[in-house]
């Protein structure tokens, strides 16, 4: 590849992946949000990348933008990097699945691949990091995802969360107070038809919670 990924190319992949996982394409708007960075510059960052020998985006002005093959394999390394940092923190280094985040930010752009093949070899090759997301295999393939958003469950269904989409802090320190972590059991007692909040039990304990963390816990419906 002519062009070097430098951190910030890095960056714009990674997330460019992540909002185009549902098959749509990410938005320069939404980019900008992201990224913290003004709808201008990531219009001409995403043209460089369309320019590029070979090309790591795929780009039409007002229609947004799409990784390409080559795209994709680097967001994928990216990803890798960062959930194998996250769940070599927390096994090795007592780190909790709160603080992570931003240390693995720091680290993924930084490790050789060597270093990669022995954190994941020492860890025993896990297939999820802390918050319970799937790890790209050594291959630069993720794995098939067969779980559903919480939000999209409904009274009187089951389900098991199987990982949190979120890497705010506090957030994830209230979601752990309440028991909502990979693995916990999970009962949907009540739907508001209003607002979309979910009543949700677990054990002896129910909470009600809004869409905007609803929408981030995946479960496997059971």
């Amino acid at each position: 590849m002519e062009q070097t990924l430098t951190n910030s190319i890095q960056d714009y992949l990674k997330n460019i992946y992540e909002l185009t996982e549902n098959g749509e394409s990410a938005s320069t708007n939404a980019l900008a949000s992201r990224l913290n960075v003004k709808p201008a510059s990531v219009t001409g960052m995403v043209q460089k990348l369309a320019s590029a020998k070979p090309a790591l985006v795929e780009y039409q002005k007002h229609q947004g933008v799409t990784l390409t093959d080559d795209g994709k394999k680097a967001a994928l390394e990216v990803i890798r990097h960062h959930r194998l940092l996250e769940a070599w923190l927390v096994q090795t280094l007592g780190y909790t699945w709160d603080e992570v985040h931003a240390e693995a930010e720091k680290l993924e752009h930084v490790i050789s691949e060597d270093f990669e093949r022995r954190i994941a070899a020492a860890m025993g090759h896990p297939l999820r990091d802390p918050h319970g997301e799937l790890i790209p295999t050594a291959d630069l393939q993720m794995p098939l995802d067969d779980s559903t958003p919480l939000s999209s469950l409904r009274s009187g269904q089951f389900g098991k969360i199987e990982y949190v989409k979120a890497s705010e802090a506090e957030l994830l320190r209230y979601l752990e107070n309440l028991g909502l972590i990979p693995g916990a059991d999970i009962e949907v007692k009540d739907h508001s038809p209003f607002d979309h909040n979910l009543t949700i039990k677990m054990g002896r304990k129910s909470v009600v919670l809004g869409l905007n963390i609803t929408s981030k816990i995946y479960v496997k419906e059971s």
